[in-house]
């Protein structure tokens, strides 16, 4: 049963200014985890690179209309939506179009909130098929991931178990509380995933010590666990959930999948 029967999806933003924390990783598999369990959710590919597109399978040739589009105005979600070839998971693609996307928005009104727009116009009167909207932003605050939060409900960061993780964190925390200030007054940390767990390594216990110890609540239960599979099946355009169900990480992200519901629908209780 899905977790949104009145037909507005919950926007996740997918985040961290740092790059190759698996950002894009926990996008498409922790999509494929909730379309397996019966949650029909969108992929947004808003990073130059998409990489998110690829892993999903969606060629650059396929690739027709894109969110360089939607923020263009040039095109609207519903006719970028791609589907893919998992059941209840689809994507709106990339290209490295989206690189030049900030310079030609310079004078642009409302630039911040292009992206809101666009997915109000595309949820209007509860027309949306999706329960999650799950987007996939640049390793880094440009405008592009200033219109993934203004657009969000909130923010869920994956944190690679290293030294400096915390410092990354502390930045990204930063850019949440601007744009809270600034644009979005109701977005907040859906969760802080730990990502490249490697249990043998003093370093990541650390990590996730320091990390609950200062974020409480906000770390999800869940880790994912470094796994030669998870990087494997990108290279094949298929979630590591499609490519070796089995392994460690892809049993981690359907667990993720299994405490992010749980967590929206305590919200919705609330």
């Amino acid at each position: 049963m899905s977790t949104n029967p009145a037909g507005r999806p919950r926007i996740l933003v997918v985040a961290n200014q740092k790059g190759g924390v698996g950002k894009t990783t926990t996008a498409i598999n922790l999509g494929t985890a909730l379309a397996a369990v019966g949650e029909p959710t969108l992929v947004i590919d808003l990073d130059p690179q998409g990489n998110a597109s690829t892993g999903l399978g969606i060629a650059r040739s396929e690739r027709k209309l894109t969110t360089y589009e939607i923020l263009m105005n040039e095109a609207t979600i519903a006719e970028a939506v791609t589907p893919t070839r998992i059941p209840r998971l689809s994507l709106v693609p990339a290209t490295v179009d989206l690189s030049g996307a900030e310079l030609e928005l310079i004078d642009t009104p409302r630039r911040n909130f292009i992206l809101k727009d666009a997915l109000a116009q595309y949820s209007a009167h509860g027309t949306s098929p999706f329960s999650y909207i799950l987007i996939d932003c640049p390793p880094s605050l440009t405008l592009l991931t200033v219109n993934a939060m203004a657009a969000a409900d909130a923010v869920i960061v994956p944190l690679q178990c290293e030294f400096f993780a915390l410092e990354g964190l502390s930045q990204l925390l930063k850019t949440i509380d601007l744009v809270k200030a600034n644009l979005n007054p109701e977005l907040e940390i859906q969760g802080i995933v730990l990502t490249m767990y490697d249990k043998r390594n003093k370093l990541s216990e650390q990590v996730e010590a320091d990390v609950r110890e200062n974020m409480g609540d906000k770390v999800y239960r869940t880790t994912i666990p470094r796994n030669v599979r998870i990087s494997e099946a990108p290279s094949h355009g298929l979630p590591a959930l499609v490519y070796d169900l089995r392994c460690p990480g892809s049993q981690a992200y359907i667990k993720l999948a299994g405490e992010l519901i749980a967590r929206e629908r305590h919200q919705v209780a609330a």
